[in-house]
């Protein structure tokens, strides 16, 4: 299994960035995936899921309505829209094919990609 990130960069405040994660090695349509990240300093931190059908999508209070989460079935990469980023935002962004509880993450896992970087400053 291999999940590869991509997408991240250095924003201002109020600004919009769209993730996306290539997958390979995985029935990626029968999985459902989730984005995380981990602050600087901090832990990881669940940040949204999508089932595998797509119809379910459950987001962490903080995002909603700022985040979008989705995913095509049949060219398989999953993505995350992400507008009026704030500073709190920042951090490196994971997708993995574990769903919330989120197991910690460790180096080799998987079921987890290597992350790409989201940094909000003005």
């Amino acid at each position: 299994v291999q999940l590869v990130e991509s997408g991240g960069g250095l924003v201002e405040p109020g600004g919009s960035l769209n993730l996306s994660c290539s997958t390979s090695g995985l029935r990626f349509r029968s999985e459902p995936m989730s984005w995380a990240r981990q602050p600087p300093g901090k832990g990881i931190e669940y940040v949204a899921g999508i089932s595998s059908s797509g119809h379910f999508t459950p987001y962490e209070d903080s995002v909603k309505g700022r985040f979008t989460i989705s995913r095509d079935n049949a060219k398989n990469p999953l993505n995350m829209q992400m507008s009026n980023l704030q500073i709190d935002d920042t951090a490196m962004y994971f997708c993995t094919t574990n769903w919330r509880p989120l197991p910690p993450r460790s180096e080799g896992d998987a079921s987890w990609g290597q992350g790409t970087q989201v940094t909000v400053s003005s």
